[in-house]
């Protein structure tokens, strides 16, 4: 028997009676971040890293959490296992399991690009690893974050010039806190949704610097903020929201931005090329770095990543599970903004 097997509840160590990621409730969960498609609710026990815990349980409720530290090991009956940085947004981890020297790890989401606030990614020796491939095509190709951040206060500072607002939209637990880390704040002021004010205040909390921002439900003032930037979620586009700022110019920053037609299907002035998750060259790099001869690919373009690894050499399977990416990502701003409608009405 496999260290881990992929179930119809998730990821799981028989050995340890522990799932990953799970995405039905079990009684024991080992959660790697905080995005809703890796943290559930309904699970019995929950563990995950110390900066990832304050917004699951903002997030889940008070659900009963313990933490770990990056690199602590925990074991279960003759089980080790290890949280390590994967760079995706703060507090995510790579889960290491290790059993009678067979050596497993479960990435969850991750990116290579260090970004100033979560942990940096770390590559981890193993035997099998487990791999996302939400951009798992060669057309996905991932500039240097100056140059993308560069671009988009250039792009505020053209549109306060001639009078208008910046929108950008950016998930709310994340990317818009790595955009509002990277902006210059000489330029104006910077407004923020409720929803990612929210969890804002959370990453505040832990110690994590951010700009001064505007809440818009509370504080927005037309005569004064004009010519500011507005971050909000993805779904608040064609919202009633939205229409307050009169006069705006309005940008999306995603991974799917790289893709023509993109920008155009959704009807936005810029497209930033800006993603939490390793493009083609972040994931062949990361696989080839663990030396792992088995590699599993739970979502993205699973089938056309894996064929490649095969080509390449490895021992690759596609495996079904309920991880959407960045897809995961913008399906769960649309529940948040609609608990943040009467507050940001």
């Amino acid at each position: 028997m496999s260290l881990l097997s992929f179930t119809e509840n998730g990821i799981y160590c028989a050995q340890a009676d522990v799932y990953i990621d799970p995405w039905r409730p079990v009684q024991k969960a080992l959660i790697t971040h905080g995005h809703s498609d890796h943290a559930r609710w309904g699970h019995k026990y929950y563990l995950c890293t110390e900066s990832a815990m304050p917004v699951i349980r903002y997030r889940l409720g008070n659900v009963n959490i313990t933490t770990v530290s990056y690199g602590e090991q925990r074991n279960v009956n003759g089980v080790s296992f290890q949280f390590l940085p994967a760079g995706h947004i703060l507090g995510s981890a790579q889960i290491r399991v290790e059993y009678k020297g067979e050596i497993w790890v479960v990435s969850g989401d991750y990116k290579l690009e260090d970004d100033g606030l979560a942990e940096a990614f770390e590559p981890v020796p193993c035997h099998s690893f487990i791999t996302e491939s939400t951009f798992g095509l060669p057309v996905y190709k991932w500039r240097a974050q100056t140059e993308v951040f560069s671009d988009i206060n250039q792009w505020w500072a053209d549109n306060k010039a001639d009078g208008k607002y910046t929108i950008l939209t950016a998930y709310a637990l994340g990317k818009a806190q790595r955009i509002l880390r990277h902006l210059d704040p000489s330029i104006g002021p910077i407004l923020t949704h409720g929803a990612i004010e929210n969890t804002n205040e959370i990453i505040r909390q832990q110690g994590i610097e951010l700009p001064n921002t505007i809440p818009v439900a509370s504080a927005f003032d037309p005569k004064i903020h004009k010519g500011g930037i507005v971050i909000a979620p993805p779904s608040a586009i064609g919202s009633s929201w939205i229409k307050r700022f009169k006069s705006a110019s309005l940008g999306v920053a995603s991974g799917w931005m790289n893709l023509r037609g993109t920008r155009r299907r959704r009807a936005v002035d810029r497209g930033f090329v800006l993603s939490d998750h390793a493009d083609w060259d972040g994931l062949n790099k990361t696989i080839k770095a663990t030396g792992a001869e088995h590699i599993y690919v739970t979502h993205g373009y699973t089938d056309i990543f894996k064929r490649w690894l095969i080509e390449q050499g490895y021992d690759a399977h596609e495996v079904q599970t309920e991880y959407t990416g960045e897809l995961a990502e913008m399906n769960e701003e649309t529940s948040t903004v609609d608990n943040d409608k009467k507050e940001d009405s």
